[in-house]
């Protein structure tokens, strides 16, 4: 896993709030100096331009969507002020946050999260095979292309926000890939009929299924590293069929959302092979 990869999760889990180099050197155990020339050298911007920017989108965002307090918008971005929010923001997009609110994100340049790809990692992961009745979850979903999906994290942030009640398992489903590399995320909890969860959650039904697990063991912003590694050279060389119904991130109690390590699970859903006529 690089740095530079933990760098954009460390951001995009952080999308509120004051966040200084100096936190996020801290959080990837570099010095400042070190982190910034680094994060320069490879992906072409300085970091704090980029946090800048990603920030900024996320206000601008909020905006469009109508109903936010510009001032409290402000505080959530890191801003202390009304004032210095409206600069900041004119400055990136060259439009007012209340223009924003009025006529939406058309004309705005916004700065969308980075996407490292890392190669296809598949030393020392652990396979196992496992059953899981059918069970629902339900949370917050976003359609995702082979470009964007930098911006899950943001997901999980906005699920803590809505769902406060801490939950010893959570899900990450990908769901609907199409032949250009989209899919659906949804950061999803257990469903639970005694706690409705807000409305405009998505909800996923998974059915009864046979799986095959694979047991990330690095930080999570390398988990698409194992992904790859399962679809493009395990799965085609062993012949495993997989079933047209969600595959899953499973996080339980080992996972730090916090630091990221812990490691995570992946789940996917194996078609039945057709017994041979006798």
């Amino acid at each position: 896993m690089s740095a530079t990869a933990k760098v954009l999760w460390h951001i995009e889990c952080h999308d509120d709030g004051a966040l200084a180099l100096a936190d996020i050197a801290a959080a990837v155990g570099l010095s400042p100096f070190h982190l910034s020339r680094m994060f320069h050298g490879r992906t072409g911007t300085p970091l704090m331009r980029y946090l800048r920017g990603r920030r900024l989108t996320l206000a601008a965002r909020r905006l469009a969507q109508g109903g936010d307090d510009i001032l409290q918008l402000a505080l959530d971005s890191g801003y202390s002020t009304h004032a210095a929010f409206t600069r900041a923001f004119c400055g990136q997009f060259g439009s007012t946050p209340a223009q924003v609110r009025d006529h939406g994100l058309a004309s705005l340049a916004l700065v969308d999260a980075l996407k490292l790809d890392e190669a296809a990692a598949g030393n020392g992961i652990a396979l196992w095979r496992a059953t899981l009745p059918a069970f629902s979850v339900a949370g917050i979903g976003r359609r995702h292309t082979c470009f964007s999906n930098g911006e899950i994290p943001g997901q999980w942030q906005q699920l803590d926000r809505q769902w406060p009640r801490p939950a010893p398992v959570s899900y990450g489903v990908c769901m609907n890939r199409d032949d250009d590399g989209g899919f659906d995320y949804i950061a999803a909890v257990p469903l639970d009929p005694a706690q409705p969860p807000p409305r405009h959650w998505q909800r996923v039904d998974l059915p009864a299924m046979r799986y095959l697990v694979a047991w990330h063991a690095g930080h999570v912003s390398s988990i698409r590293s194992t992904w790859r590694w399962l679809r493009e050279h395990y799965l085609p060389t062993t012949r495993i069929a997989l079933a047209d119904t969600p595959a899953f991130e499973r996080y339980d109690p080992r996972f730090d959302d916090r630091s990221g390590n812990g490691g995570v699970e992946i789940w996917l859903p194996l078609a039945e092979i057709p017994q041979r006529p006798e």
